[in-house]
C-alpha cells in the first residue's frame, strides 16, 4: 500500500467521523468539533490530490496546495468565531445548547412522527 493510499484512507475516515458527529450529536459544541474534523478530512484529502503527480518527478500540483492553506485560514477563523458565539450564549442563557427551555411546571412530551 502506497503512501498515497494510506492519506486518502485516512483522509475518507475523518471525513466519516466528522460527518457521523456533525449529523448525531446535538451539543453545538460537539458538532464544531466534528465540523472541524470533518474540514481535517478534507484538508489531507487536497493534500493527496496534490501530490498525486509528485512521484512521476512532475512535482506537485501548487493549485491544492494552495486551497488548503486559504481553507486552513478559514476554518480557524470561523471556528474561533463559533467558539466565542456558544461562549457568549452560555453567558446569557447559562447553558450551552440551543434548546429554549420548559416552562416550569411544564411536561414535556415527545412526539414521534
Amino acid at each position: 500500500m502506497s503512501t498515497v493510499t494510506l492519506f486518502g484512507l485516512c483522509a475518507a475516515a475523518l471525513v466519516g467521523l466528522g460527518l457521523y458527529g456533525a449529523l448525531t450529536h446535538p451539543q453545538p459544541l460537539r458538532k464544531l468539533i466534528a465540523f472541524n474534523l470533518l474540514g481535517s478530512g478534507v484538508f489531507l484529502l487536497f493534500g493527496v490530490f496534490a501530490r498525486r503527480g509528485a512521484w512521476q518527478a512532475v512535482g506537485g500540483d501548487p493549485v491544492p496546495q494552495a486551497l488548503v492553506i486559504t481553507g486552513i485560514v478559514v476554518a480557524f477563523a470561523a471556528t474561533a468565531l463559533a467558539a466565542a458565539l456558544l461562549l457568549r450564549l452560555h453567558k446569557e442563557s447559562g447553558e450551552a445548547t440551543l434548546d429554549p427551555p420548559a416552562p416550569a411546571g411544564a411536561s414535556v412530551e415527545r412526539h414521534s412522527p
